[in-house]
Protein backbone atom coordinates (compact mmCIF):
# COMPACT_ATOMS: atom_id res chain seq x y z
CA UNK A 1 0.00 0.00 0.00
CA UNK A 2 1.35 3.42 -0.91
CA UNK A 3 2.13 5.93 1.84
CA UNK A 4 -0.58 8.36 2.86
CA UNK A 5 -0.51 11.59 0.86
CA UNK A 6 0.84 14.72 2.54
CA UNK A 7 -1.31 17.78 1.87
CA UNK A 8 0.14 21.27 2.33
CA UNK A 9 -2.87 23.05 3.85
CA UNK A 10 -3.95 20.57 6.53
CA UNK A 11 -2.92 17.25 8.10
CA UNK A 12 -3.84 13.76 6.93
CA UNK A 13 -3.16 10.30 8.35
CA UNK A 14 -4.42 6.79 7.65
CA UNK A 15 -4.82 3.79 9.91
CA UNK A 16 -6.86 0.59 9.50
CA UNK A 17 -8.87 1.90 6.57
CA UNK A 18 -9.69 5.24 8.20
CA UNK A 19 -8.33 8.51 6.84
CA UNK A 20 -8.28 11.44 9.25
CA UNK A 21 -8.10 14.95 7.81
CA UNK A 22 -7.32 17.65 10.37
CA UNK A 23 -7.79 21.33 9.61
CA UNK A 24 -4.63 22.79 11.09
CA UNK A 25 -4.71 26.53 11.67
CA UNK A 26 -5.57 26.47 15.39
CA UNK A 27 -4.27 30.00 15.94
CA UNK A 28 -6.96 31.18 13.49
CA UNK A 29 -9.66 28.77 14.70
CA UNK A 30 -8.99 26.76 11.52
CA UNK A 31 -10.32 29.56 9.35
CA UNK A 32 -10.21 28.73 5.66
CA UNK A 33 -7.97 30.43 3.11
CA UNK A 34 -8.13 30.33 -0.67
CA UNK A 35 -5.45 27.64 -0.59
CA UNK A 36 -7.27 25.48 1.98
CA UNK A 37 -10.51 25.62 0.00
CA UNK A 38 -8.78 24.58 -3.22
CA UNK A 39 -6.70 21.80 -1.72
CA UNK A 40 -9.54 20.46 0.39
CA UNK A 41 -11.73 19.87 -2.67
CA UNK A 42 -9.00 18.31 -4.79
CA UNK A 43 -7.66 16.20 -1.92
CA UNK A 44 -11.05 14.73 -1.00
CA UNK A 45 -11.73 13.89 -4.64
CA UNK A 46 -8.36 12.14 -4.75
CA UNK A 47 -9.44 9.79 -1.96
CA UNK A 48 -12.03 8.16 -4.23
CA UNK A 49 -9.58 5.56 -5.53
CA UNK A 50 -7.40 5.30 -2.44
CA UNK A 51 -7.68 1.81 -0.94
CA UNK A 52 -6.16 2.90 2.37
CA UNK A 53 -9.13 5.17 3.05
CA UNK A 54 -12.47 3.41 3.33
CA UNK A 55 -13.90 6.08 5.67
CA UNK A 56 -12.90 9.73 6.03
CA UNK A 57 -12.96 11.62 9.34
CA UNK A 58 -12.70 15.43 9.21
CA UNK A 59 -11.79 17.30 12.40
CA UNK A 60 -9.95 20.41 13.54
CA UNK A 61 -6.86 21.15 15.60
CA UNK A 62 -7.19 23.18 18.79
CA UNK A 63 -10.44 24.53 20.17
CA UNK A 64 -12.42 24.95 16.93
CA UNK A 65 -13.56 22.70 14.14
CA UNK A 66 -13.66 25.55 11.63
CA UNK A 67 -14.65 29.20 12.02
CA UNK A 68 -15.34 29.75 8.32
CA UNK A 69 -13.52 31.92 5.81
CA UNK A 70 -10.57 33.87 7.16
CA UNK A 71 -11.59 37.52 7.60
CA UNK A 72 -8.10 38.83 6.83
CA UNK A 73 -6.96 36.39 4.17
CA UNK A 74 -10.24 36.08 2.25
CA UNK A 75 -12.97 38.58 3.06
CA UNK A 76 -10.81 41.68 2.82
CA UNK A 77 -9.45 40.56 -0.55
CA UNK A 78 -12.90 39.91 -1.99
CA UNK A 79 -13.54 43.67 -2.19
CA UNK A 80 -10.80 43.83 -4.83
CA UNK A 81 -12.65 41.42 -7.15
CA UNK A 82 -15.19 42.08 -9.87
CA UNK A 83 -18.25 39.89 -10.40
CA UNK A 84 -16.31 37.30 -12.39
CA UNK A 85 -13.72 37.09 -9.63
CA UNK A 86 -16.39 36.73 -6.95
CA UNK A 87 -18.09 33.91 -8.88
CA UNK A 88 -14.72 32.21 -9.19
CA UNK A 89 -14.38 32.31 -5.41
CA UNK A 90 -17.90 31.18 -4.55
CA UNK A 91 -17.57 28.26 -6.97
CA UNK A 92 -14.32 27.38 -5.22
CA UNK A 93 -16.14 27.20 -1.87
CA UNK A 94 -19.01 25.06 -3.11
CA UNK A 95 -16.54 22.68 -4.74
CA UNK A 96 -15.41 21.59 -1.26
CA UNK A 97 -18.99 20.60 -0.40
CA UNK A 98 -19.39 18.90 -3.76
CA UNK A 99 -16.25 16.82 -3.15
CA UNK A 100 -17.47 15.62 0.26
CA UNK A 101 -20.99 14.81 -0.91
CA UNK A 102 -19.87 12.97 -4.04
CA UNK A 103 -17.09 10.96 -2.37
CA UNK A 104 -18.47 7.41 -2.49
CA UNK A 105 -17.21 6.71 1.03
CA UNK A 106 -18.66 7.62 4.44
CA UNK A 107 -17.47 10.97 5.80
CA UNK A 108 -17.64 11.67 9.54
CA UNK A 109 -17.33 15.17 10.94
CA UNK A 110 -15.67 15.03 14.37
CA UNK A 111 -16.62 18.50 15.58
CA UNK A 112 -14.15 19.37 18.32
CA UNK A 113 -15.28 22.96 18.87
CA UNK A 114 -16.79 26.05 17.25
CA UNK A 115 -18.39 25.17 13.90
CA UNK A 116 -19.59 28.20 12.01
CA UNK A 117 -19.92 29.84 8.62
CA UNK A 118 -18.20 27.73 5.98
CA UNK A 119 -17.19 25.36 8.77
CA UNK A 120 -20.86 24.67 9.48
CA UNK A 121 -21.42 24.05 5.76
CA UNK A 122 -18.52 21.58 5.64
CA UNK A 123 -19.88 19.78 8.71
CA UNK A 124 -23.33 19.69 7.10
CA UNK A 125 -21.86 18.08 3.99
CA UNK A 126 -20.52 15.16 6.06
CA UNK A 127 -22.60 12.00 6.34
CA UNK A 128 -22.30 11.89 10.14
CA UNK A 129 -21.58 14.57 12.73
CA UNK A 130 -20.23 13.67 16.16
CA UNK A 131 -19.57 16.65 18.40
CA UNK A 132 -17.95 17.76 21.60
CA UNK A 133 -20.10 19.87 23.97
CA UNK A 134 -18.10 22.93 22.86
CA UNK A 135 -19.15 22.51 19.21
CA UNK A 136 -21.62 25.38 19.05
CA UNK A 137 -22.84 25.89 15.50
CA UNK A 138 -23.98 28.84 13.37
CA UNK A 139 -24.62 29.53 9.71
CA UNK A 140 -23.36 33.09 10.05
CA UNK A 141 -23.74 34.31 6.50
CA UNK A 142 -26.59 36.80 7.04
CA UNK A 143 -24.65 38.31 9.96
CA UNK A 144 -22.14 39.68 7.44
CA UNK A 145 -24.75 40.81 4.94
CA UNK A 146 -24.72 37.72 2.74
CA UNK A 147 -27.33 35.12 1.85
CA UNK A 148 -27.84 32.21 4.21
CA UNK A 149 -27.97 30.07 1.07
CA UNK A 150 -24.26 29.34 0.87
CA UNK A 151 -22.18 26.22 0.15
CA UNK A 152 -25.21 23.98 -0.24
CA UNK A 153 -26.82 24.95 3.08
CA UNK A 154 -30.13 25.95 1.49
CA UNK A 155 -30.32 22.54 -0.18
CA UNK A 156 -28.97 20.28 2.57
CA UNK A 157 -30.08 21.86 5.84
CA UNK A 158 -33.87 21.62 5.30
CA UNK A 159 -33.39 17.94 4.48
CA UNK A 160 -31.54 17.42 7.77
CA UNK A 161 -33.54 19.52 10.24
CA UNK A 162 -36.71 20.46 8.32
CA UNK A 163 -37.67 23.65 6.51
CA UNK A 164 -38.89 25.57 9.57
CA UNK A 165 -35.72 25.11 11.60
CA UNK A 166 -33.48 25.54 8.57
CA UNK A 167 -35.16 28.88 7.81
CA UNK A 168 -34.53 30.00 11.38
CA UNK A 169 -30.88 28.98 11.30
CA UNK A 170 -30.12 30.38 7.84
CA UNK A 171 -31.99 33.67 8.21
CA UNK A 172 -31.15 34.30 11.86
CA UNK A 173 -27.52 33.24 11.70
CA UNK A 174 -27.44 32.69 15.47
CA UNK A 175 -25.32 30.13 17.29
CA UNK A 176 -26.98 27.06 18.75
CA UNK A 177 -25.39 24.80 21.34
CA UNK A 178 -24.15 21.31 20.57
CA UNK A 179 -27.02 19.89 22.63
CA UNK A 180 -29.56 21.89 20.60
CA UNK A 181 -27.91 20.78 17.36
CA UNK A 182 -28.25 17.19 18.56
CA UNK A 183 -31.87 17.70 19.59
CA UNK A 184 -32.90 18.96 16.14
CA UNK A 185 -31.01 16.19 14.33
CA UNK A 186 -28.11 18.25 13.00
CA UNK A 187 -25.62 16.30 15.13
CA UNK A 188 -25.80 12.52 15.43
CA UNK A 189 -24.20 12.45 18.86
CA UNK A 190 -22.58 14.69 21.48
CA UNK A 191 -19.81 13.17 23.60
CA UNK A 192 -17.29 14.43 26.13
CA UNK A 193 -14.46 16.36 24.49
CA UNK A 194 -11.80 13.91 25.67
CA UNK A 195 -13.73 11.03 24.11
CA UNK A 196 -14.60 12.67 20.78
CA UNK A 197 -11.90 11.19 18.57
CA UNK A 198 -12.19 7.77 20.19
CA UNK A 199 -15.91 7.80 19.49
CA UNK A 200 -15.40 9.01 15.93
CA UNK A 201 -12.87 6.22 15.45
CA UNK A 202 -15.43 3.70 16.72
CA UNK A 203 -17.95 4.86 14.14
CA UNK A 204 -15.27 4.90 11.45
CA UNK A 205 -13.97 1.42 12.31
CA UNK A 206 -17.46 -0.04 12.08
CA UNK A 207 -18.05 1.58 8.72
CA UNK A 208 -14.59 0.63 7.44
CA UNK A 209 -15.33 -3.01 8.24
CA UNK A 210 -18.60 -2.80 6.33
CA UNK A 211 -19.31 -3.42 2.64
CA UNK A 212 -17.61 -0.54 0.82
CA UNK A 213 -19.63 -1.09 -2.35
CA UNK A 214 -22.94 -1.24 -0.50
CA UNK A 215 -22.11 1.89 1.49
CA UNK A 216 -21.10 3.70 -1.70
CA UNK A 217 -24.40 2.78 -3.34
CA UNK A 218 -26.28 3.93 -0.25
CA UNK A 219 -24.61 7.35 -0.30
CA UNK A 220 -25.16 7.72 -4.03
CA UNK A 221 -28.86 6.92 -3.70
CA UNK A 222 -29.26 9.25 -0.71
CA UNK A 223 -27.80 12.05 -2.83
CA UNK A 224 -29.83 11.25 -5.92
CA UNK A 225 -33.09 10.66 -4.05
CA UNK A 226 -33.14 14.27 -2.84
CA UNK A 227 -34.60 15.19 -6.23
CA UNK A 228 -36.63 12.02 -6.93
CA UNK A 229 -40.35 11.45 -6.86
CA UNK A 230 -41.55 8.20 -5.28
CA UNK A 231 -41.67 6.14 -8.48
CA UNK A 232 -38.21 7.24 -9.55
CA UNK A 233 -36.86 6.43 -6.09
CA UNK A 234 -38.42 2.98 -6.02
CA UNK A 235 -37.03 2.08 -9.44
CA UNK A 236 -33.57 3.47 -8.62
CA UNK A 237 -33.45 1.48 -5.38
CA UNK A 238 -34.59 -1.68 -7.14
CA UNK A 239 -31.80 -1.34 -9.68
CA UNK A 240 -29.18 -0.42 -7.07
CA UNK A 241 -30.09 -3.42 -4.93
CA UNK A 242 -29.92 -5.78 -7.91
CA UNK A 243 -26.45 -4.44 -8.72
CA UNK A 244 -25.36 -5.01 -5.11
CA UNK A 245 -26.67 -8.58 -5.27
CA UNK A 246 -24.11 -9.24 -8.01
CA UNK A 247 -21.25 -7.95 -5.86
CA UNK A 248 -19.02 -10.48 -4.02
CA UNK A 249 -19.87 -8.85 -0.67
CA UNK A 250 -23.42 -10.16 -0.88
CA UNK A 251 -22.24 -13.74 -1.30
CA UNK A 252 -19.61 -13.26 1.40
CA UNK A 253 -22.27 -12.17 3.90
CA UNK A 254 -24.25 -15.34 3.15
CA UNK A 255 -21.26 -17.65 3.60
CA UNK A 256 -20.27 -15.83 6.80
CA UNK A 257 -23.78 -16.39 8.16
CA UNK A 258 -23.65 -20.07 7.22
CA UNK A 259 -20.22 -20.47 8.82
CA UNK A 260 -21.16 -18.44 11.92
CA UNK A 261 -18.34 -15.88 11.48
CA UNK A 262 -18.03 -12.19 10.81
CA UNK A 263 -18.06 -11.29 7.11
CA UNK A 264 -14.89 -10.07 5.45
CA UNK A 265 -16.02 -7.46 3.01
CA UNK A 266 -13.87 -6.25 0.14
Amino acid sequence: MTAAPKPKSFLYAEKDGVGTLTLNRPERLNALTFEVYAELASFVRGLADRAGCRVLVITGAGKAFCSGGDVEDIIGKLFERDMAGLIEFTRLTVDAVRAIRTLRKPVIGALNGTTCGAGAAIALACDFRIAAPTAKCAFLFTKVGLSGADMGACFLLPRVVGLTKATELLMGGEFISADEAHRIGLYNEVVAADKLMARADEWAAKLAAGPAFGLAMTKELLNRAMSFDLETALEAEAQAQAICMQHPDFKESYHAWKEKRAPKFG
